[in-house]
């Protein structure tokens, strides 16, 4: 009878990774992201388990959509009172919030509930190149 391998919190050793978002197409990087949060790059990887890195994201203003997604594409939000649904376009909230175009992105990638939560942790989202991750990162 073979057995599965699930390694012990112990064995669990999460790294820190550093992504470029400069002309890159939102959708695949955002996969290339989830990945790495997940862990699916590395052999010991367990549905289950948080066997992830952490991923630091710079320049997150300069991330591009294919076709017309910068007027169409809508975000949208709602406060929970009667007539509280907020719409913003892919456009707008690219001036005011970069850094959520590809949170948004990534977080619908990972999976919900407890996991889902513990892995929103490890993503680290700045708008230009500088960010204060220098020393985790070996740089």
């Amino acid at each position: 009878m073979n057995n599965s391998f699930v390694p012990k919190k112990a064995e669990r050793v999460s790294g820190w990774c550093l992504v470029d978002a400069k002309g890159k197409v939102l959708g695949r990087l955002a996969t290339e992201i989830a990945n790495i949060i997940r862990g699916k790059n590395k052999p010991t990887y367990t549905p289950s388990a948080d066997m992830g890195d952490y991923v630091v994201v710079v320049n997150a203003a300069d991330v591009l959509f294919t076709g017309d997604k910068w007027s169409q594409k809508v975000y949208k939000r709602h406060s929970m009172y009667p007539g509280g649904l907020t719409e913003t376009t892919a456009k707008n909230m690219r001036q005011k919030f970069p850094e959520r175009v590809i949170e948004h992105a990534v977080f619908g990638m990972l999976p919900k509930g407890n996991l889902g939560h513990d892995l929103r942790r490890k993503l680290r989202v700045y708008a230009g190149a500088s960010h204060p991750h220098q020393a985790q990162l070996g740089n």
